[in-house]
Protein backbone atom coordinates (compact mmCIF):
# COMPACT_ATOMS: atom_id res chain seq x y z
CA UNK A 1 0.00 0.00 0.00
CA UNK A 2 1.07 3.32 -1.27
CA UNK A 3 1.70 6.08 1.44
CA UNK A 4 -1.53 8.22 2.02
CA UNK A 5 -1.47 11.69 0.26
CA UNK A 6 -1.92 13.82 2.89
CA UNK A 7 -5.11 16.34 2.64
CA UNK A 8 -3.66 20.04 2.60
CA UNK A 9 -4.38 23.24 -0.38
CA UNK A 10 -1.78 23.19 -2.56
CA UNK A 11 0.65 25.61 -1.87
CA UNK A 12 0.16 28.08 -5.37
CA UNK A 13 3.93 27.82 -5.40
CA UNK A 14 4.78 24.59 -5.46
CA UNK A 15 8.76 23.84 -5.07
CA UNK A 16 10.72 22.77 -8.12
CA UNK A 17 8.03 24.55 -10.49
CA UNK A 18 9.24 26.78 -12.95
CA UNK A 19 8.34 30.71 -12.72
CA UNK A 20 7.94 30.57 -16.43
CA UNK A 21 5.35 27.53 -16.97
CA UNK A 22 1.67 28.21 -15.28
CA UNK A 23 0.48 25.42 -12.85
CA UNK A 24 -1.79 23.50 -13.72
CA UNK A 25 -4.94 23.58 -11.56
CA UNK A 26 -7.61 21.27 -9.87
CA UNK A 27 -10.84 21.42 -9.52
CA UNK A 28 -11.14 23.75 -7.38
CA UNK A 29 -8.98 26.49 -9.49
CA UNK A 30 -5.76 25.83 -6.75
CA UNK A 31 -2.24 24.82 -8.89
CA UNK A 32 -1.67 21.40 -8.37
CA UNK A 33 1.74 19.92 -7.10
CA UNK A 34 3.85 17.71 -9.14
CA UNK A 35 3.09 14.09 -8.44
CA UNK A 36 -0.24 14.91 -6.11
CA UNK A 37 -2.21 13.28 -9.31
CA UNK A 38 -1.62 9.16 -8.89
CA UNK A 39 0.41 8.50 -11.84
CA UNK A 40 -0.90 5.13 -12.47
CA UNK A 41 -4.47 7.20 -12.74
CA UNK A 42 -2.96 9.41 -15.41
CA UNK A 43 -2.15 7.14 -17.62
CA UNK A 44 -5.15 5.33 -17.04
CA UNK A 45 -6.62 8.29 -18.50
CA UNK A 46 -5.11 8.95 -21.28
CA UNK A 47 -7.64 6.94 -23.05
CA UNK A 48 -10.89 8.60 -23.42
CA UNK A 49 -12.57 6.06 -24.10
CA UNK A 50 -11.04 2.46 -22.93
CA UNK A 51 -12.06 0.13 -19.98
CA UNK A 52 -9.72 -1.39 -17.81
CA UNK A 53 -11.49 -5.10 -17.38
CA UNK A 54 -12.05 -6.18 -14.12
CA UNK A 55 -13.78 -9.42 -12.25
CA UNK A 56 -17.16 -8.99 -11.32
CA UNK A 57 -19.11 -11.12 -8.99
CA UNK A 58 -22.74 -9.03 -9.32
CA UNK A 59 -25.78 -10.61 -7.76
CA UNK A 60 -27.90 -9.41 -10.66
CA UNK A 61 -26.96 -10.57 -14.21
CA UNK A 62 -26.11 -8.02 -16.66
CA UNK A 63 -29.73 -6.62 -18.77
CA UNK A 64 -29.47 -5.82 -22.48
CA UNK A 65 -30.46 -2.35 -22.14
CA UNK A 66 -33.80 -1.10 -23.58
CA UNK A 67 -34.60 1.70 -25.23
CA UNK A 68 -36.06 4.29 -23.35
CA UNK A 69 -38.28 7.54 -23.02
CA UNK A 70 -36.45 10.60 -22.09
CA UNK A 71 -37.62 11.39 -18.64
CA UNK A 72 -39.33 14.93 -19.58
CA UNK A 73 -41.75 12.84 -21.96
CA UNK A 74 -42.93 10.89 -19.24
CA UNK A 75 -46.98 11.94 -18.21
CA UNK A 76 -47.67 15.35 -16.34
CA UNK A 77 -50.87 13.92 -14.54
CA UNK A 78 -53.74 16.27 -13.55
CA UNK A 79 -53.42 15.91 -9.69
CA UNK A 80 -55.33 17.07 -6.95
CA UNK A 81 -53.43 16.83 -3.78
CA UNK A 82 -55.86 17.02 -0.63
CA UNK A 83 -55.62 18.57 2.98
CA UNK A 84 -52.07 18.71 3.22
CA UNK A 85 -50.37 21.29 5.60
CA UNK A 86 -48.79 23.40 3.34
CA UNK A 87 -45.52 25.59 3.65
CA UNK A 88 -45.54 27.80 1.01
CA UNK A 89 -42.60 29.56 1.06
CA UNK A 90 -44.62 32.23 -0.46
CA UNK A 91 -44.62 35.40 1.60
CA UNK A 92 -48.87 36.29 0.36
CA UNK A 93 -49.31 32.50 1.11
CA UNK A 94 -47.44 31.32 4.39
CA UNK A 95 -47.86 28.19 6.19
CA UNK A 96 -51.92 27.02 6.30
CA UNK A 97 -53.86 23.88 7.09
CA UNK A 98 -56.02 21.75 5.53
CA UNK A 99 -54.54 23.03 2.07
CA UNK A 100 -55.91 21.43 -1.44
CA UNK A 101 -53.02 22.01 -4.43
CA UNK A 102 -54.26 21.44 -8.12
CA UNK A 103 -51.49 20.54 -10.96
CA UNK A 104 -52.43 20.48 -14.19
CA UNK A 105 -49.58 20.28 -17.13
CA UNK A 106 -46.82 20.41 -14.68
CA UNK A 107 -48.43 23.72 -13.22
CA UNK A 108 -49.99 24.51 -9.89
CA UNK A 109 -53.04 25.86 -11.17
CA UNK A 110 -54.78 26.63 -8.04
CA UNK A 111 -54.48 26.21 -4.14
CA UNK A 112 -57.57 26.49 -1.72
CA UNK A 113 -59.84 24.40 0.42
CA UNK A 114 -62.32 22.09 -0.42
CA UNK A 115 -61.37 22.46 -4.09
CA UNK A 116 -62.91 20.36 -7.11
CA UNK A 117 -61.11 18.90 -9.93
CA UNK A 118 -63.16 16.71 -12.45
CA UNK A 119 -61.02 14.07 -13.50
CA UNK A 120 -58.27 14.95 -11.53
CA UNK A 121 -56.28 11.84 -9.55
CA UNK A 122 -56.44 12.13 -5.77
CA UNK A 123 -53.60 12.32 -3.73
CA UNK A 124 -54.35 12.52 -0.16
CA UNK A 125 -52.33 14.04 2.05
CA UNK A 126 -53.60 14.24 5.40
CA UNK A 127 -50.80 14.22 7.98
CA UNK A 128 -47.99 15.39 5.79
CA UNK A 129 -46.58 18.47 4.61
CA UNK A 130 -46.24 19.77 1.39
CA UNK A 131 -43.83 22.25 0.47
CA UNK A 132 -41.35 23.49 -2.47
CA UNK A 133 -38.92 20.88 -3.68
CA UNK A 134 -34.91 21.62 -2.38
CA UNK A 135 -32.90 23.54 -5.15
CA UNK A 136 -29.61 22.41 -4.80
CA UNK A 137 -27.03 24.94 -6.37
CA UNK A 138 -23.41 23.63 -6.24
CA UNK A 139 -22.67 20.02 -6.72
CA UNK A 140 -19.80 18.22 -8.11
CA UNK A 141 -21.96 14.95 -9.71
CA UNK A 142 -19.04 13.65 -11.55
CA UNK A 143 -17.45 12.06 -8.44
CA UNK A 144 -20.64 10.98 -6.98
CA UNK A 145 -19.59 7.54 -6.82
CA UNK A 146 -15.93 8.18 -4.69
CA UNK A 147 -17.90 9.83 -1.86
CA UNK A 148 -16.39 6.83 0.14
CA UNK A 149 -12.59 6.60 -1.38
CA UNK A 150 -11.60 9.04 1.22
CA UNK A 151 -10.69 8.47 5.07
CA UNK A 152 -8.62 9.35 7.68
CA UNK A 153 -5.21 10.92 6.08
CA UNK A 154 -6.54 10.94 2.66
CA UNK A 155 -9.32 13.30 2.57
CA UNK A 156 -11.57 15.34 -0.28
CA UNK A 157 -8.50 16.84 -2.26
CA UNK A 158 -6.09 13.85 -1.71
CA UNK A 159 -8.61 11.83 -2.75
CA UNK A 160 -9.82 13.79 -5.61
CA UNK A 161 -6.15 14.63 -6.98
CA UNK A 162 -5.53 10.72 -7.10
CA UNK A 163 -8.73 10.02 -9.33
CA UNK A 164 -9.43 12.65 -11.02
CA UNK A 165 -8.14 11.11 -14.01
CA UNK A 166 -8.73 7.72 -13.67
CA UNK A 167 -12.92 8.08 -14.44
CA UNK A 168 -13.95 6.87 -18.39
CA UNK A 169 -16.73 8.56 -19.67
CA UNK A 170 -19.53 5.87 -18.91
CA UNK A 171 -18.30 6.26 -14.82
CA UNK A 172 -19.29 10.16 -15.36
CA UNK A 173 -22.91 9.06 -16.43
CA UNK A 174 -23.01 6.36 -13.74
CA UNK A 175 -21.91 8.69 -11.26
CA UNK A 176 -23.97 11.52 -12.77
CA UNK A 177 -27.04 9.45 -12.77
CA UNK A 178 -26.31 7.91 -8.83
CA UNK A 179 -26.38 11.62 -7.73
CA UNK A 180 -29.43 12.88 -9.47
CA UNK A 181 -31.30 9.67 -8.20
CA UNK A 182 -29.95 10.15 -4.28
CA UNK A 183 -31.41 13.93 -4.63
CA UNK A 184 -34.84 12.72 -5.81
CA UNK A 185 -35.18 10.62 -3.32
CA UNK A 186 -34.34 13.55 -0.77
CA UNK A 187 -36.72 15.73 -2.06
CA UNK A 188 -34.45 17.92 -3.88
CA UNK A 189 -35.57 19.02 -7.49
CA UNK A 190 -33.30 21.18 -8.97
CA UNK A 191 -29.86 20.51 -8.88
CA UNK A 192 -26.42 22.28 -10.16
CA UNK A 193 -24.39 20.05 -11.44
CA UNK A 194 -21.26 21.79 -11.11
CA UNK A 195 -19.12 20.15 -14.58
CA UNK A 196 -15.66 20.67 -13.16
CA UNK A 197 -13.73 17.88 -14.75
CA UNK A 198 -14.85 17.79 -18.29
CA UNK A 199 -12.04 15.79 -19.98
CA UNK A 200 -13.10 15.83 -22.96
CA UNK A 201 -16.33 15.92 -25.25
CA UNK A 202 -17.45 12.25 -24.19
CA UNK A 203 -17.77 13.13 -20.61
CA UNK A 204 -19.77 16.11 -21.47
CA UNK A 205 -22.15 14.12 -23.60
CA UNK A 206 -22.28 10.75 -20.58
CA UNK A 207 -23.41 13.82 -17.69
CA UNK A 208 -26.29 15.13 -20.11
CA UNK A 209 -27.37 11.41 -21.21
CA UNK A 210 -27.74 10.95 -17.32
CA UNK A 211 -29.83 14.27 -16.89
CA UNK A 212 -32.12 13.53 -20.22
CA UNK A 213 -32.52 10.01 -18.38
CA UNK A 214 -33.59 11.63 -15.19
CA UNK A 215 -36.48 13.81 -14.38
CA UNK A 216 -35.21 16.39 -12.42
CA UNK A 217 -34.36 19.95 -12.96
CA UNK A 218 -30.66 21.00 -13.25
CA UNK A 219 -28.01 23.23 -14.12
CA UNK A 220 -25.72 21.70 -16.30
CA UNK A 221 -22.53 23.90 -15.60
CA UNK A 222 -19.72 23.41 -18.05
CA UNK A 223 -16.05 23.66 -16.75
CA UNK A 224 -12.39 23.02 -17.33
CA UNK A 225 -10.45 19.70 -16.60
CA UNK A 226 -9.13 19.14 -13.50
CA UNK A 227 -5.28 19.83 -14.28
CA UNK A 228 -5.71 21.91 -16.95
CA UNK A 229 -3.29 24.30 -17.35
CA UNK A 230 -4.11 27.94 -16.51
CA UNK A 231 -3.33 29.55 -19.49
CA UNK A 232 -6.10 27.41 -21.76
CA UNK A 233 -9.71 28.34 -21.56
CA UNK A 234 -12.04 25.93 -21.11
CA UNK A 235 -13.74 24.06 -24.12
CA UNK A 236 -16.09 26.89 -25.87
CA UNK A 237 -16.07 25.59 -29.36
CA UNK A 238 -17.27 22.23 -27.38
CA UNK A 239 -20.08 24.14 -25.35
CA UNK A 240 -21.51 25.60 -27.95
CA UNK A 241 -21.96 22.03 -30.04
CA UNK A 242 -23.70 20.98 -26.57
CA UNK A 243 -25.86 24.05 -26.68
CA UNK A 244 -26.90 23.31 -30.28
CA UNK A 245 -27.11 19.72 -29.60
CA UNK A 246 -28.75 19.81 -26.52
CA UNK A 247 -30.43 23.38 -25.25
CA UNK A 248 -31.17 24.53 -28.67
CA UNK A 249 -33.37 21.81 -29.84
CA UNK A 250 -34.90 21.93 -26.82
CA UNK A 251 -34.12 18.29 -25.46
CA UNK A 252 -34.81 19.05 -21.75
CA UNK A 253 -37.59 20.86 -23.19
CA UNK A 254 -36.36 23.34 -20.52
CA UNK A 255 -35.97 20.97 -17.50
CA UNK A 256 -32.11 21.33 -17.63
CA UNK A 257 -30.01 24.89 -18.20
CA UNK A 258 -26.66 25.30 -19.53
CA UNK A 259 -24.15 27.40 -17.51
CA UNK A 260 -20.00 27.83 -17.26
CA UNK A 261 -18.25 27.67 -13.79
CA UNK A 262 -14.60 29.02 -14.67
CA UNK A 263 -11.49 29.86 -12.12
CA UNK A 264 -11.56 32.79 -11.31
CA UNK A 265 -9.31 35.68 -12.12
CA UNK A 266 -5.66 33.87 -10.29
CA UNK A 267 -5.08 33.59 -14.31
CA UNK A 268 -6.05 37.18 -15.70
CA UNK A 269 -5.97 36.82 -19.42
CA UNK A 270 -7.62 33.26 -18.93
CA UNK A 271 -10.66 34.69 -17.06
CA UNK A 272 -11.27 37.46 -19.20
CA UNK A 273 -11.00 35.91 -22.34
CA UNK A 274 -13.49 32.94 -21.05
CA UNK A 275 -16.04 35.71 -19.09
CA UNK A 276 -15.87 37.19 -22.82
CA UNK A 277 -17.20 34.40 -24.08
CA UNK A 278 -19.35 33.42 -21.77
CA UNK A 279 -21.04 37.18 -21.77
CA UNK A 280 -21.46 36.78 -25.74
CA UNK A 281 -23.30 33.48 -25.43
CA UNK A 282 -25.49 34.86 -22.09
CA UNK A 283 -24.29 32.19 -20.13
CA UNK A 284 -24.54 32.59 -15.86
CA UNK A 285 -21.40 31.50 -14.45
CA UNK A 286 -20.37 30.62 -11.25
CA UNK A 287 -16.80 30.30 -9.45
CA UNK A 288 -15.35 28.88 -6.49
CA UNK A 289 -14.28 32.09 -3.84
CA UNK A 290 -12.28 30.31 -2.10
CA UNK A 291 -12.89 28.75 1.78
CA UNK A 292 -9.49 30.23 3.15
CA UNK A 293 -7.63 33.70 2.64
CA UNK A 294 -5.03 32.47 0.42
CA UNK A 295 -6.92 31.22 -2.30
CA UNK A 296 -9.88 33.90 -2.41
CA UNK A 297 -11.57 35.35 -5.74
CA UNK A 298 -13.02 38.63 -4.37
CA UNK A 299 -16.35 39.83 -5.18
CA UNK A 300 -15.26 43.55 -4.94
CA UNK A 301 -12.40 43.04 -7.85
CA UNK A 302 -14.78 41.11 -10.01
CA UNK A 303 -17.55 43.66 -10.08
CA UNK A 304 -14.88 46.35 -10.40
CA UNK A 305 -14.59 44.57 -13.81
CA UNK A 306 -18.00 44.93 -14.32
CA UNK A 307 -18.61 40.80 -14.24
CA UNK A 308 -21.05 40.78 -10.80
CA UNK A 309 -24.79 40.90 -11.27
CA UNK A 310 -27.55 38.00 -10.45
CA UNK A 311 -26.25 35.54 -12.96
CA UNK A 312 -22.70 35.54 -11.73
CA UNK A 313 -22.94 32.77 -8.58
CA UNK A 314 -20.42 33.13 -6.01
CA UNK A 315 -19.51 29.38 -3.97
CA UNK A 316 -18.24 29.66 -0.54
CA UNK A 317 -17.14 32.71 -0.52
CA UNK A 318 -15.98 32.95 3.18
CA UNK A 319 -13.17 35.25 3.20
CA UNK A 320 -15.48 37.94 1.97
CA UNK A 321 -14.95 41.42 3.24
CA UNK A 322 -17.78 43.99 3.59
CA UNK A 323 -16.63 45.64 0.61
CA UNK A 324 -17.08 42.33 -1.39
CA UNK A 325 -20.64 41.66 0.31
CA UNK A 326 -21.44 45.18 -0.21
CA UNK A 327 -21.01 44.52 -3.96
CA UNK A 328 -23.02 40.97 -3.82
CA UNK A 329 -25.56 43.08 -2.89
CA UNK A 330 -25.90 46.03 -4.92
CA UNK A 331 -25.30 43.57 -8.01
CA UNK A 332 -27.59 40.94 -6.83
CA UNK A 333 -24.97 38.20 -6.98
CA UNK A 334 -25.84 35.43 -4.98
CA UNK A 335 -24.29 33.17 -2.53
CA UNK A 336 -23.54 28.96 -2.58
CA UNK A 337 -22.99 28.18 1.06
CA UNK A 338 -21.75 24.08 1.70
CA UNK A 339 -22.22 23.62 5.18
CA UNK A 340 -20.46 20.48 5.47
CA UNK A 341 -18.05 21.56 3.45
CA UNK A 342 -17.28 25.12 4.67
CA UNK A 343 -16.90 23.57 7.62
CA UNK A 344 -14.70 20.70 7.17
CA UNK A 345 -12.31 22.57 4.22
CA UNK A 346 -12.80 26.07 5.64
CA UNK A 347 -9.48 27.28 6.74
CA UNK A 348 -10.66 30.57 7.14
CA UNK A 349 -12.64 29.34 10.18
CA UNK A 350 -16.21 28.30 8.81
CA UNK A 351 -18.74 29.56 7.10
CA UNK A 352 -20.72 30.56 10.16
CA UNK A 353 -19.17 34.47 10.49
CA UNK A 354 -19.52 34.71 6.86
CA UNK A 355 -23.49 33.47 6.93
CA UNK A 356 -24.72 35.85 9.51
CA UNK A 357 -23.17 39.24 7.54
CA UNK A 358 -24.61 37.78 4.30
CA UNK A 359 -27.77 37.58 5.90
CA UNK A 360 -27.32 40.92 7.80
CA UNK A 361 -26.34 42.52 4.79
CA UNK A 362 -29.10 41.43 2.56
CA UNK A 363 -27.17 39.28 0.23
CA UNK A 364 -29.15 36.63 -1.51
CA UNK A 365 -28.24 32.55 -0.15
CA UNK A 366 -28.80 29.34 -1.12
CA UNK A 367 -27.21 26.13 0.05
CA UNK A 368 -25.20 23.35 -1.50
CA UNK A 369 -23.02 20.42 -1.27
CA UNK A 370 -20.06 20.78 -3.00
CA UNK A 371 -19.52 17.13 -3.56
CA UNK A 372 -20.73 13.58 -2.03
CA UNK A 373 -17.26 13.20 -0.34
CA UNK A 374 -17.39 16.36 2.02
CA UNK A 375 -21.46 16.10 2.68
CA UNK A 376 -24.62 13.92 2.69
CA UNK A 377 -26.88 14.89 -0.36
CA UNK A 378 -29.56 15.76 2.15
CA UNK A 379 -30.73 19.19 2.47
CA UNK A 380 -32.53 18.44 5.69
CA UNK A 381 -29.15 17.77 7.15
CA UNK A 382 -27.61 20.79 5.36
CA UNK A 383 -30.79 23.39 7.20
CA UNK A 384 -30.14 21.71 10.37
CA UNK A 385 -26.38 22.15 10.50
CA UNK A 386 -26.63 25.87 9.02
CA UNK A 387 -29.72 26.80 11.70
CA UNK A 388 -28.03 25.20 14.42
CA UNK A 389 -24.61 27.14 13.47
CA UNK A 390 -26.61 30.18 12.40
CA UNK A 391 -26.21 32.34 16.31
CA UNK A 392 -24.06 35.23 16.97
CA UNK A 393 -21.21 34.13 19.63
CA UNK A 394 -20.52 36.10 22.14
CA UNK A 395 -16.88 38.28 22.03
CA UNK A 396 -16.84 37.90 17.90
CA UNK A 397 -17.84 40.24 15.29
CA UNK A 398 -21.32 38.16 14.57
CA UNK A 399 -22.01 39.44 18.19
CA UNK A 400 -25.03 42.39 17.10
CA UNK A 401 -26.42 40.42 14.14
CA UNK A 402 -29.34 38.88 13.63
CA UNK A 403 -29.65 35.06 14.14
CA UNK A 404 -30.72 32.72 11.81
CA UNK A 405 -33.95 31.63 11.84
CA UNK A 406 -35.89 28.28 11.17
CA UNK A 407 -37.77 30.21 7.99
CA UNK A 408 -34.74 31.64 6.68
CA UNK A 409 -32.99 28.05 6.33
CA UNK A 410 -36.15 26.74 4.86
CA UNK A 411 -35.96 29.72 1.98
CA UNK A 412 -32.72 29.29 1.18
CA UNK A 413 -32.95 25.54 0.47
CA UNK A 414 -36.06 26.46 -1.93
CA UNK A 415 -36.81 30.31 -2.83
CA UNK A 416 -33.17 31.44 -2.36
CA UNK A 417 -31.74 28.38 -4.12
CA UNK A 418 -34.46 29.07 -7.22
CA UNK A 419 -33.14 33.02 -7.02
CA UNK A 420 -29.31 31.94 -7.48
CA UNK A 421 -29.80 29.90 -10.42
CA UNK A 422 -32.82 32.37 -12.05
CA UNK A 423 -35.51 30.11 -11.97
CA UNK A 424 -37.28 31.85 -9.40
CA UNK A 425 -40.14 32.60 -11.52
CA UNK A 426 -40.71 28.84 -12.45
CA UNK A 427 -39.63 27.26 -9.20
CA UNK A 428 -38.87 27.68 -5.18
CA UNK A 429 -42.50 28.51 -4.02
CA UNK A 430 -45.55 26.68 -3.93
CA UNK A 431 -47.31 29.71 -5.88
CA UNK A 432 -50.00 28.95 -8.11
CA UNK A 433 -48.54 29.59 -11.77
CA UNK A 434 -44.83 28.32 -11.11
CA UNK A 435 -44.37 24.49 -11.68
CA UNK A 436 -45.28 21.90 -10.06
CA UNK A 437 -41.69 21.06 -7.88
CA UNK A 438 -43.18 19.62 -5.00
CA UNK A 439 -42.42 17.37 -1.80
CA UNK A 440 -44.88 15.75 0.63
CA UNK A 441 -43.46 14.87 4.07
CA UNK A 442 -45.10 12.60 6.09
CA UNK A 443 -45.60 14.38 10.20
CA UNK A 444 -46.55 10.95 11.77
CA UNK A 445 -43.17 8.75 11.37
CA UNK A 446 -41.49 8.02 14.61
CA UNK A 447 -38.66 10.52 14.24
CA UNK A 448 -41.77 13.40 13.26
CA UNK A 449 -44.31 12.98 15.83
CA UNK A 450 -45.79 14.83 17.21
CA UNK A 451 -45.14 17.73 14.95
CA UNK A 452 -45.81 20.55 16.57
CA UNK A 453 -44.18 23.49 15.25
CA UNK A 454 -44.04 22.01 11.68
CA UNK A 455 -41.15 24.66 10.40
CA UNK A 456 -39.25 22.90 13.31
CA UNK A 457 -40.10 19.61 12.49
CA UNK A 458 -38.88 20.23 8.62
CA UNK A 459 -35.02 21.35 9.51
CA UNK A 460 -34.55 19.66 13.29
CA UNK A 461 -36.37 16.72 12.52
CA UNK A 462 -37.08 15.25 8.78
CA UNK A 463 -34.85 13.32 7.10
CA UNK A 464 -34.53 11.86 3.62
CA UNK A 465 -36.74 8.65 4.58
CA UNK A 466 -39.82 10.78 5.79
CA UNK A 467 -40.02 12.02 1.81
CA UNK A 468 -43.05 10.32 0.77
CA UNK A 469 -43.89 12.18 -2.63
CA UNK A 470 -41.67 14.16 -5.12
CA UNK A 471 -43.00 16.16 -8.06
CA UNK A 472 -41.02 17.81 -10.48
CA UNK A 473 -42.62 19.56 -13.21
CA UNK A 474 -45.93 17.70 -12.21
CA UNK A 475 -44.32 14.08 -12.87
CA UNK A 476 -44.16 11.87 -9.81
CA UNK A 477 -40.47 10.02 -8.80
CA UNK A 478 -41.24 9.06 -5.51
CA UNK A 479 -44.61 7.72 -3.96
CA UNK A 480 -45.39 6.21 -0.96
CA UNK A 481 -41.35 6.57 0.20
CA UNK A 482 -40.26 4.67 -3.19
CA UNK A 483 -38.67 5.84 -6.07
CA UNK A 484 -40.73 4.99 -9.13
CA UNK A 485 -38.47 6.91 -11.98
CA UNK A 486 -35.29 5.51 -11.36
CA UNK A 487 -34.54 1.72 -11.59
CA UNK A 488 -32.63 2.41 -8.03
CA UNK A 489 -30.54 -1.61 -8.19
CA UNK A 490 -29.49 -1.11 -11.81
CA UNK A 491 -27.75 2.03 -10.68
CA UNK A 492 -26.31 0.98 -7.56
CA UNK A 493 -25.11 -2.11 -9.40
CA UNK A 494 -23.27 0.46 -12.19
CA UNK A 495 -22.06 3.14 -9.32
CA UNK A 496 -20.30 0.11 -7.81
CA UNK A 497 -18.52 -1.56 -11.24
CA UNK A 498 -17.63 1.93 -12.30
CA UNK A 499 -16.22 2.70 -8.08
CA UNK A 500 -14.23 -0.65 -8.79
CA UNK A 501 -12.58 -0.08 -11.84
CA UNK A 502 -11.65 3.88 -10.93
CA UNK A 503 -10.57 2.23 -7.85
CA UNK A 504 -8.19 -0.15 -9.40
CA UNK A 505 -7.18 2.36 -12.60
CA UNK A 506 -6.04 4.46 -9.73
CA UNK A 507 -4.08 1.76 -7.40
CA UNK A 508 -2.32 3.11 -4.62
CA UNK A 509 -4.15 2.51 -1.21
CA UNK A 510 -7.35 2.53 -3.09
CA UNK A 511 -6.77 -0.83 -4.76
CA UNK A 512 -9.80 -3.28 -4.44
CA UNK A 513 -9.34 -5.08 -1.96
CA UNK A 514 -12.07 -8.09 -3.36
CA UNK A 515 -11.43 -9.95 -6.52
CA UNK A 516 -14.47 -8.53 -7.73
CA UNK A 517 -17.31 -5.48 -7.73
CA UNK A 518 -19.25 -5.97 -4.21
CA UNK A 519 -23.09 -7.51 -5.11
CA UNK A 520 -25.70 -5.23 -3.74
Amino acid sequence: MSTPIPDHRPDPHPRGASSDEPAALDACGMPVPPGLVSRRAMVAGAGAVGAVAAPLALAVPARAAKPKRPAYERPQKHLLIQNAYLVSVDPEIGNKRGVDIEVRNGRIRRIGRNLKAARATRIDATGMIVMPGFVETHFHMWSTLGRNFVGDGFEYFAAKSATVAAYRPRDFYNSVTLGLAEAANAGITTVHNWAHNVRSPEYAEAELRAHRDSALRARYSYGHRDGQPATQTIDFADIDRVRQKWFAAGRFQGLVDLGVNLRGPSNLATFTTEMAAARERRLPVSVHSGQGPTTAVKPAQLDAMGYLDRDFLVAHNLPATAEDRAAMKRTGSPVSFSPHSDLRLGTAGGYHPQLLKSKADGITISLSFDASSLAPINMFESMNLTWNLGIPWIGTDTADLPPVLLSDVIRWATLGGAQALGIDDLVGSVTPGKRADLVMIRQGDLNMAPAADVESAIVRSATPANVDTVLVDGRILKRGGELVAFDVPTIVRKAARSAYQVRTRTGGRLTPTTTGVPAY
